[in-house]
């Protein structure tokens, strides 16, 4: 099974040049990379991302806290285009779990990413709130929960497993770290992995030899030292 390959960014410029990139199946986006990106309007930059982005999948959050406004904004956010997804955090800030707006949502056939997911009891609460006939993305953070020192390994094996028999439910790995995050993932069967634009690039460099990468680390050594002028 492939494991799809999402591009983890909301700049304008680098969507525009990955949406041309066969090898980039998708894309996610937070508020937080929206900042970054420079948006002063938040619907107006996300159409025109989509201006470009016509097909691919691509996540939008919502930011609202209390699920009366998480609805409206996830309803107003869907509407942007078919290839929209909704970015839904599993549970609020007060750690309630989100579930009637996922279920509300899913049934009525809105494409959910559900987001900031690290447990499995998290992904079998969502799986039972969602409706099966709709696609969804379940969001694991994998990095995240490996800079405290967590495996994420064994959540993705039973999340996928829970998963597996429905195509429209798809477990993704995010918050990747470095490169061979993508070869974990396909070891597990992972649906999607998402990845900021320079992991995707390092990508691009798997199956060189040890002996070329010795060669290389070795020149850019002595390439910083010559510029360096250091002299015993």
């Amino acid at each position: 099974m492939k494991t799809k390959i999402f591009c983890d960014i909301a700049d304008f410029k680098i969507i525009k040049y990955f949406n041309n990139k066969s090898f980039v199946d998708g894309f996610t986006t937070n508020p937080s990379l929206m900042r970054l990106a420079g948006a002063k309007n938040y619907k107006n930059y996300s159409l025109k991302i989509l201006k470009i982005c016509k097909k691919k999948p691509i996540s939008f959050e919502v930011f609202a806290d209390n699920f009366e406004d998480m609805l409206k904004q996830a309803y107003e956010i869907n509407s942007w285009g078919e290839n929209v997804y909704v970015k839904i955090p599993v549970v609020n800030s007060k750690g309630v779990f989100t579930g009637s707006v996922i279920k509300e949502l899913s049934v009525k056939g809105v494409k959910l990413n559900i987001t900031a997911v690290y447990t499995f009891e998290q992904t079998r609460k969502i799986y039972e709130k969602l409706s099966k006939k709709t696609k969804s993305i379940i969001s694991i953070f994998a990095g995240r929960m490996a800079d405290k020192g967590k495996d994420p390994i064994p959540i993705f094996k039973k999340s996928i497993s829970l998963t597996k028999k429905n195509q429209n439910i798809e477990i993704l790995w995010a918050s990747t770290r470095e490169a061979y995050n993508f070869i974990q993932a396909k070891q597990l069967n992972c649906n999607i992995i998402t990845m900021p634009p320079k992991v995707i690039n390092q990508i691009n460099n798997f199956g060189k030899s040890f002996n070329d990468m010795t060669i290389d680390t070795v020149r850019g050594f002595l390439k910083d030292s010559k510029k360096s002028n250091f002299k015993l």
